[in-house]
């Protein structure tokens, strides 16, 4: 009967509660780690329109090529300007991946770099060394071909790192953006200017996705800094790399150089991406049977034939 423990009910009562107690606990972090999101990632906007303010006023002064030339490089910065990373990787396109990350500034690149370069052969070293202690892979060659596998994968782990990081914030901007589009509609059509706007929807918008917020924010930094507003637009499409996006910022260009009424295109604009939030929620939706007749082959079945087989089993082994 020991074998049969689980199907006793204070067993089961202790792994529900068990169960219920770590949901809870993880819902309240979860809250609790949203909120301290929120706070940081704004002081991260506060921070960068800062930045921006400084650079601004930095082009002014003609000493500014020197001030720059005269920077003390970290440690990383100078092994990545060593080891000439500019020929190595395609800078513009990797800073354009991590702005879609949601990583600014250069000691991105600096650190994407040199893990790319350092990774390999240090994880290439320590696997040689692991498999020849532990006697994985038989002989020398398998635990070389086992060693040189991990190297080659530490390579993509920095992309697939930012890759995962470029999916989780292109999905919170991209459920978010039509219902900032309605909120800048409304503050448009009662009489605000587009800066007012997108500063009230910054705000507002943040409880819903902290992504959005820090990245309207930001636009409102360059519309205000910046001396072409095209080019405010521009940056705002490019750090989110969204079609959604690059279609709004490029509508807004075109009604304020041609004098349309910024209301009429964001409604528009507004509908359209609703519709591509509707399409891609039926495509998902339409996926879904395919995609659960495995978890429920795997994972559903065998627990119904243990709930119908159990009580017979069980009775046979009381008989014996």
């Amino acid at each position: 009967m020991d074998l049969f423990w689980l199907i006793k009910i204070d067993n089961i009562v202790a792994i529900l509660v068990a169960i219920a107690t770590g949901a809870t606990i993880l819902s309240f972090g979860n809250l609790v780690l949203s909120k301290s999101a929120l706070s940081t990632r704004m002081r991260i906007v506060a921070t960068e329109r800062a930045k921006i303010q400084r650079v601004e006023r930095e082009k002014l002064r003609v000493n500014n090529k020197e001030k720059r030339s005269n920077r003390k490089l970290s440690k990383i910065d100078y092994f990545v300007k060593k080891i000439n990373a500019d020929k190595i990787f395609d800078v513009e396109a990797i800073k354009i991946q991590l702005l879609n990350a949601g990583l600014r500034g250069g000691k991105y690149f600096s650190f994407f770099a040199f893990f790319s370069v350092v990774a390999p052969p240090v994880l290439f070293v320590f696997g040689y060394l692991f498999f020849e202690l532990a006697g994985i892979g038989g002989d020398s060659f398998g635990r070389f071909v086992f060693a040189l596998f991990l190297g080659l994968l530490s390579y993509f782990i920095p992309k697939f790192y930012v890759g995962q990081l470029i999916k989780k914030r292109q999905l919170s901007i991209r459920r978010a953006w039509p219902d900032a589009l309605d909120l800048i509609l409304i503050c448009v059509e009662s009489g605000m200017s587009m800066e007012i706007a997108m500063d009230r929807v910054a705000r507002e918008i943040g409880a819903q996705s902290v992504e959005l917020a820090e990245e309207l924010s930001l636009t409102l930094a360059e519309l205000s800094y910046l001396q072409d507003r095209r080019m405010a637009l521009d940056n705002l499409a490019i750090r989110t790399g969204l079609d959604i996006v690059k279609a709004v910022t490029t509508s807004l260009i075109q009604a304020e150089k041609y004098g349309t009424p910024l209301g009429t295109a964001l409604r528009v604009l507004s509908q359209e991406s609703r519709d591509i939030r509707m399409a891609t929620a039926e495509k998902k939706a339409a996926a879904l049977p395919p995609m659960l007749s495995v978890p429920l082959i795997v994972f559903f079945l065998p627990v119904l034939f243990m709930v119908i087989m159990g009580p017979a089993i069980i009775q046979v082994v009381e008989m014996k």
